[in-house]
């Protein structure tokens, strides 16, 4: 599972483009709060990288930016929380929200754990790794390992799907991400999150589907942002 859990390609095909437009806005929302100039808030001058990336149209995306900057009168009231605990059979994982109303999520997510295990915060993000991830890929040859040399990144890891994750520090996200184009590689989502340093292996088939079920319950509400979990695979 690596660093962030994706949906099945056939479950998130279903619903992905809203879903993902949604997430999209309210981390443009967040972002603009500190500014509305993309070259002088680089939160969220990767946010419209992203929103630009999945084909956001520029009037919602606009529309976004106006509103968490206060343009127009509007007021942004999201705040930012997190979850943490267990999937079936002590799968770790982080779960990431954006809420208007901090006491439903809370109440909503509990509901969610049933099948799993809520823990306290520090419960399980001792186990994770909070790092920048920057997903990439690339047309030529260009070879991730010198990439990220070249570029300051921490460490970086292929998957099968032909992209590579970079690994950074959280401060060293933005400058990484400029230089990546120069080393023959395009930035197709950056952020911050967790990577986990000791996923669980071995699980059965059996096992797993259970956790991909649990997973995905998870991912399908609202105010979700993203789910790191600690799952090798």
């Amino acid at each position: 599972m690596g660093a962030q859990w994706k949906a099945k390609p056939k479950e998130a095909a279903a619903n992905a483009r809203g879903k993902i437009f949604g997430r999209l806005v309210k981390e443009i929302m967040i972002a603009a709060r500190n500014g509305a100039d993309p070259d002088m808030n680089p939160k969220l001058r990767l946010a419209i990288h992203q929103a630009k990336k999945a084909s956001m149209p520029k009037d919602t995306l606009e529309r976004a930016i106006k509103k968490g900057s206060g343009q127009g009168g509007e007021t942004v009231n999201f705040e930012r929380t997190t979850y943490e605990g267990f999937a079936p059979h002590q799968v770790p994982l982080i779960v990431e929200c954006l809420t208007d109303n901090i006491n439903r999520t809370v109440a909503e997510i509990r509901v969610l754990f049933r099948k799993g295990q809520m823990g306290a915060s520090g419960s399980v993000t001792w186990d994770f790794d909070h790092v920048g991830l920057i997903e990439a890929t690339t047309d030529s040859d260009a070879d991730p390992e010198l990439a990220a040399i070249e570029a300051g990144a921490q460490d970086f890891e292929p998957d099968d799907e032909g992209s590579t994750l970079f690994i950074t520090e959280i401060t060293d996200l933005d400058a990484v991400c400029r230089a990546l184009p120069d080393q023959g590689f395009t930035v197709n989502s950056a952020k911050i999150g967790y990577r986990p340093k000791n996923p669980v292996t071995n699980l059965t088939p059996e096992q797993l589907e259970e956790v991909e079920a649990f997973l995905e319950a998870i991912d399908a509400h609202d105010d979700v942002q993203n789910v790191y979990v600690g799952l090798a695979g």
